[in-house]
């Protein structure tokens, strides 16, 4: 497979299910599109964000190690909102290495707090801290804080996930 053209073809379910099936459980595989998702061209970062969060969901050991440059690519200016929801996807369901809890959680708050960030984002980036939370039960209160903060201005969804994540926390 063309990989590149073939992220480039279309960007629905389908070609997403086509990738995530070529990858497979070949590491090689994925570190292509793992250099494909971190890399710069704009659009094609876009389009690989959903497949790397399928296969990194079905085969954890993939990201094991790109982890620096997965959190290091979620700091790149002007990110796209594709890339840090599908990573904050698959982070929901990983384990995350130590030495990243602290950036982590940086970023996670930033993506809550942040006005413009998108729902989705918002949603993941709860649940990731509401994980964190379980390692770090200092960080109960910011986050109760963060998450109350939000509910007037919540969408349905938004509010749903806050719920959730209110009742597990307490």
């Amino acid at each position: 497979m063309l990989l590149r053209e073939e992220i480039l073809k279309e960007h629905s379910k389908a070609q997403c299910n086509k990738i995530v099936a070529w990858v497979g459980d070949n590491q090689a595989r994925f570190d292509q599109l793992f250099k494909l998702f971190t890399g710069n061209e704009y659009r094609v970062v876009q389009r690989a964000a959903w497949p790397i969060s399928y296969c990194v969901i079905a085969h954890p050991n993939f990201i094991k190690k790109h982890w620096k440059q997965l959190i290091n690519n979620l700091n790149k200016p002007n990110v796209h909102n594709a890339v840090k929801r599908n990573t904050l996807r698959f982070l929901e369901e990983v384990e995350i290495p130590e030495k990243y809890h602290g950036q982590l959680m940086d970023y996670c708050f930033t993506y809550v707090n942040t006005p413009t960030e998108p729902i989705a984002v918002k949603c993941f980036a709860m649940t990731v801290l509401s994980n964190l939370a379980k390692i770090y039960p200092d960080i109960l209160p910011e986050l109760k804080i963060t998450i109350e903060n939000l509910k007037p201005y919540a969408s349905a969804g938004l509010m749903s996930r806050a719920s959730k994540i209110l009742k597990q926390i307490k």
